[in-house]
């Protein structure tokens, strides 16, 4: 198990830019699979955002943010960042890291595939 930490949130306008980082903390950092999940305000479910695989080969985005998001992961740094531009008022949310040592790719998206999150931070999209 690792410790996440999200930090990186805050309010943009439109069009603005943000970066996400996922620090985490613990052993074998490269055996965990992570990804990036939203949960937007007054809504009970999580949706995947961003995932990226344990050798960082693999990455997969929702359709509603392909082309203006990249996740990367640094295994010196120990550190999953998500890029987000363009951002979209529909992008407001908190957002969360999950890490799993044994997530199926093909199912990166469920949240029931990781055990262990962070605490969230809070991304606004207004003018």
């Amino acid at each position: 198990q690792l410790h996440l930490e999200e930090s990186g949130g805050g309010q943009v306008q439109p069009g603005g830019s943000l970066t996400l980082t996922c620090a985490a903390s613990g052993y074998f950092f490269s055996h965990h699979h992570i990804a990036w999940f939203r949960q937007a305000p007054g809504e009970e479910e999580r949706e995947g955002v961003s995932y990226i695989s344990e050798d960082g080969i693999t990455t997969n985005y929702a359709d509603s943010v392909k082309g203006r998001f990249t996740i990367s992961r640094d295994t010196a740094k120990m550190t999953v960042t998500l890029e987000m531009n363009s951002l979209k008022p529909e992008d407001t949310g908190t957002y969360y890291c999950a890490e799993d040592v044994a997530v199926d790719p093909a199912k990166w998206w469920n949240r029931f595939e990781y055990r262990f999150w962070g605490q969230g931070t809070q991304v606004t999209v207004s003018l």
